[in-house]
């Protein structure tokens, strides 16, 4: 059978068994070996690069569904069929940057007149209202304005956990504490230990785009180094400060750039196991500079959207457990699909995202747990809300379905991860 890209939609209906005599001998045998040992450190380089290319001119067919079938075969073998997600609310504490990275369409600059400023009392009270109504965390990042008192960070910490003690706070991206680190002159370890000791609980581990100095300069010359952002997660990890991994694709990036970001990230895993998670990023172009410019293609195909969230699944077996879906930057069928090859995790409710609308995204600002259970269940999967770390998951179905004897089959035919049954 000849496999079309027009049919990409349906490999969910394929198991292992029916597309594997399809693919291509490489591309079974490096898939077949990982499915037995459940480590992608058993791949080679060439192997790895050629995984990411699957879908190339030269390419069987039946390569990409391989790799999509494979990964969601080893998601179900690794991390079983649970999907989790976690009730939170995204606080942008202001838009005012000085940065100027052209992927972004949220910063402004300070005399533009939608600019905003979230004093630190609004801070603590949006913390409250997100706490009033079942979130577990709050996720604060912002833009980089002049002049932030030097030690601002450590206030807003303050100011959550004296209106939230019990809030779980996953803040400021690599960028935020290098800006931090200048603005104090303290050290990068007594910085991050400064701030873990007033609050900060994890590190969201964005300003990571593409991890290649050649890219990032195209992208943003502000931004911080791949040596910079490499060296705040690490010490991050070192100070007990866990932080999720992440990409950005769709732009002006290869799937070669995928593929030593993954392999970095399985390195730093292996130093400090301090990753919880990886968040393939899609990038959304519309109202952006980079594509205004002509320096991006028009964001991601189907392709690449499912393929990062496969390869990951692929590459990082053995080393990062859980892969999320961005919902925000996905619509409802696409992120239902990515789940389907080989993520585990929806994110969270968030309940008013900002950067990826005003990049042009229609997703939306909020997803409730009742609307994830509902897209969860959908695709025959079991719903779970989860803390922050993955170390506490409750399972969740909607009040008006299943019932719950159809909700008990569902748990009893499903395989579920060992320390999840």
């Amino acid at each position: 059978m000849a496999w079309q890209a027009s049919e990409l939609e349906q490999f969910p209906a394929l198991t292992w068994e029916q597309i594997a005599p399809q693919a291509s001998v490489a591309t079974r045998s490096a898939l077949e070996r990982v499915l037995e040992t459940q480590d992608g450190a058993c791949l080679t380089d060439e192997e790895r690069h050629a995984l990411a290319n699957c879908d190339g001119p030269n390419c069987n067919g039946a390569d990409l569904f391989a790799l999509l079938v494979a990964a969601d075969t080893l998601r179900r073998d690794l991390v079983g069929n649970i999907v989790t997600y976690v009730v939170n609310r995204n606080i942008n504490f202001t838009n005012i940057c000085f940065v100027g990275c052209k992927f972004c369409a949220f910063s402004r600059g300070p005399r533009q007149a939608d600019t905003y400023f979230h004093s630190l009392e609004d801070m603590g009270r949006k913390a409250k209202e997100a706490w009033d109504v079942g979130a577990t965390e709050v996720c604060i990042q912002g833009g980089l304005p002049r002049d932030l008192p030097p030690f601002y960070y450590r206030d807003i910490l303050r100011a959550v956990k004296k209106a939230v003690p019990g809030m779980h706070i996953h803040a400021f991206s690599p960028m935020e504490i290098v800006y931090g680190v200048e603005l104090t002159g303290m050290t990068l370890r007594d910085y991050l230990m400064m701030l873990r000791d007033n609050g900060l609980d994890t590190l969201p581990g964005t300003a990571a785009e593409i991890l290649d100095d050649e890219v990032r300069h195209v992208l943003s010359r502000n931004k911080v180094s791949v040596a910079q952002w490499q060296e705040v997660i690490r010490t991050a990890h070192a100070c007990g400060i866990p932080s999720t991994s992440t990409i950005m694709y769709g732009h002006c990036e290869t799937p070669d750039h995928w593929v030593r970001q993954l392999s970095l990230y399985r390195q730093i895993q292996s130093e400090t196991g301090g990753f919880t998670e990886f968040v393939p990023l899609g990038f959304v172009h519309q109202n952006t500079l980079l594509f205004q410019q002509g320096l991006a293609r028009t964001g991601p195909t189907l392709n690449e959207h499912l393929k990062i969230h496969a390869l990951a699944r692929i590459l990082l077996a053995g080393s990062i457990r859980n892969v999320q879906v961005s919902w925000v930057k996905l619509n409802r069928k696409l992120s239902q699909l990515c789940l389907q090859a080989g993520a585990n995790d929806y994110g969270g409710t968030l309940m008013e995202e900002n950067i990826s609308r005003e990049a042009g995204a229609t997703a939306g600002e909020y997803t409730s747990p009742e609307d994830f259970q509902a897209m969860i269940l959908e695709i025959g999967r079991i719903p779970a809300e989860r803390n922050t770390k993955y170390s506490r998951l409750q399972i969740k179905l909607p009040v008006e379905a299943p019932s719950p004897e159809a909700s008990l089959e569902i748990a009893s035919e499903s395989t579920l991860a060992p320390e999840f049954a």
